[in-house]
């Protein structure tokens, strides 16, 4: 009878963990195709991680904000441009020459002042711009330029129309934008923006990339809708063209 009891228990033992091994099994398979699903649903199908996008150099860096004190240092001195000019309605002629009589009020007091004091004149710094700065910042601003232009025009004869369709809403609210302000604070808006969106999505992108696709989705039904309501029934006219040979 015991040997009966334990044939009975180790039978039931070993059903049990056979299904215990069948639901672990579907689970990670279940957690597998959630994952394979969640990256194949990325915004506008990318692939490519936020930071790669931006470029993946220092960059890219500043605005994921990786060293956060040269982000906000960056940011904090554009505001500072962005208050003097916009606030504190200054112009950039006037800081300009502000700034050289400082500079040049500094240069006086340290020449003559050294002398009164250690009785021997010590040698002022020069302040030298190389000429490398502004051959790396033109280089700079015109790849920056060049690859704006070749996003465009690959957007333009890509064929895909819905990118094509959003970039230019996106100029377009531009556009309008630029009509309630002046030229330098959409700079710094835009500056602003992409010290602050990119970090945002890298932190909420399953978030952000499942709204916009259940948006997209209610848009396309939306439409399916319009188009077999209205759309579907109005006549199409038969345009007869000559034949050429």
């Amino acid at each position: 009878m015991s040997d009966k009891i334990t044939a009975e228990n180790f039978l039931n033992s070993l059903v049990d963990t056979i299904t215990e091994n069948k639901k672990s099994v579907s689970f990670f398979e279940e957690e597998k195709s959630n994952s394979v699903s969640s990256q194949f649903n990325r915004l506008f199908g990318r692939q490519k991680p936020v930071h790669h996008l931006l470029g993946g150099g220092k960059s890219a860096d500043c605005l994921l904000w990786r060293n956060k004190k040269i982000s906000a240092s960056v940011l904090s001195g554009s505001t500072i441009v962005w208050v003097l000019f916009e606030w504190l309605n200054y112009h950039l002629l006037t800081l300009v020459c502000l700034g050289l009589v400082l500079m040049m009020l500094a240069q006086f007091l340290w020449a003559n002042g050294s002398g009164l004091i250690n009785r021997s004149q010590s040698k002022v710094p020069r302040l030298v711009i190389h000429k490398d700065i502004f051959v790396n910042i033109a280089t700079a601003v015109g790849a920056l330029i060049n690859r704006f232009l070749g996003f465009l025009q690959d957007v333009a004869c890509g064929g895909n129309l819905k990118q094509f369709l959003m970039v230019a809403a996106s100029l377009w609210a531009v556009a309008i934008i630029g009509s309630w302000c002046n030229f330098l604070t959409v700079i710094y808006v835009g500056f602003a923006g992409a010290h602050a969106l990119p970090v945002l999505y890298e932190k909420h992108e399953d978030q952000v990339d499942n709204f916009v696709y259940m948006v997209f989705d209610q848009l396309k039904n939306n439409y399916q809708k319009l188009d077999a309501g209205v759309l579907s029934k109005i006549p199409k006219g038969k345009f007869k063209g000559k034949k050429y040979e």
